[in-house]
């Protein structure tokens, strides 16, 4: 076949074709008696194989030798498959950082809907309740808790409770002593246990989300998804650094949920206000 019939075969253009044959990446097809290169099937497989390893990452050089030695059988038998695999887990790990953006997204899109759904309560004098909760109550909820009375003081009032509290973790107890929290006189609580009603309940694990609809009462539900520090594997140090990580993305989500909280149900405050309680 020609260039044109191969290229269309290989679903790219002529010139590119020639492109990859310039650069070595196929070897030099034939030429009939008329002059013209004349290409066949295998050439065209080979071809396919080059453009698949390259949208899988792969450089034209790295893609071309690949192919070559394995439609020769100089290669390894093993260094295809390897090569496949190294890019699986790079493609997966490109996947989850899209699936946490797409959470942070929802996330986001969800605090403003719930926060807006409070514009009636504008210049209400009690404070705003909101309620955290996660299965255990002893890591992730008592960080929100405490966060959530440090940077929003007075104007909020902060409860947590789980579906099946365990004693409040010390690690937990750790990493908000770090921020200026003293929160070592703090007790796990059973969601029964807990009086409302809330105007925001927010779950930070899997769990407990459904939990939150199921809650009596008019609120709005948010879910900050957060992996259990609990479960960080490693001596202690692995395990306070993932205590940690939950403690400043608490943080995080909390200075914009406040902020939004308080503009649609209660008294504005600056966010330079904010980060100066947090970080002081």
């Amino acid at each position: 076949m020609n260039v044109t019939a191969a290229a269309r075969a290989a679903g790219i253009s002529a010139s590119g074709l020639r492109w990859y044959e310039s650069m070595g990446v196929l070897p030099p097809a034939e030429r009939s008696e008329n002059g013209y290169r004349n290409y066949t099937a295998g050439d065209v497989s080979r071809l396919r194989l080059v453009l698949t390893l390259r949208r899988l990452g792969l450089s034209a050089t790295e893609a071309g030798r690949l192919a070559r030695e394995t439609f020769d059988g100089t290669g390894s038998s093993a260094e295809l498959p390897v090569a496949l695999q190294r890019q699986r887990e790079e493609l997966a790990r490109r996947r989850a950082d899209l699936d946490w953006l797409d959470g942070e997204l929802r996330d986001l899109d969800a605090t403003w809907q719930a926060t807006g759904s409070h514009g009636r309560n504008r210049h209400r004098a009690e404070p705003i309740s909101v309620l955290f909760l996660c299965n255990a109550n002893s890591g992730r909820s008592q960080i929100g808790e405490a966060l959530l009375a440090k940077i929003g003081g007075d104007r909020f009032r902060a409860v947590s409770a789980g579906g099946n509290p365990s004693p409040v973790s010390d690690m937990a107890v750790t990493v908000l002593s770090e921020v200026g929290i003293d929160w070592r006189r703090a007790c796990s609580k059973r969601v029964e246990e807990v009086t409302g009603p809330f105007d925001y309940v927010i779950s930070l694990s899997d769990s407990m989300r459904e939990t939150c609809a199921a809650l009596p009462g008019l609120h709005s539900t948010l879910h900050w998804h957060l992996p259990d520090p609990a479960r960080t594997d490693g001596p202690a140090e692995a395990r306070l650094a993932g205590y940690r990580r939950v403690r400043d993305e608490v943080s995080v989500r909390m200075v914009p949920f406040v902020e939004l909280a308080l503009r649609t149900g209660a008294t504005q405050q600056p966010a330079s206000e904010f980060k100066e309680v947090f970080n002081g």
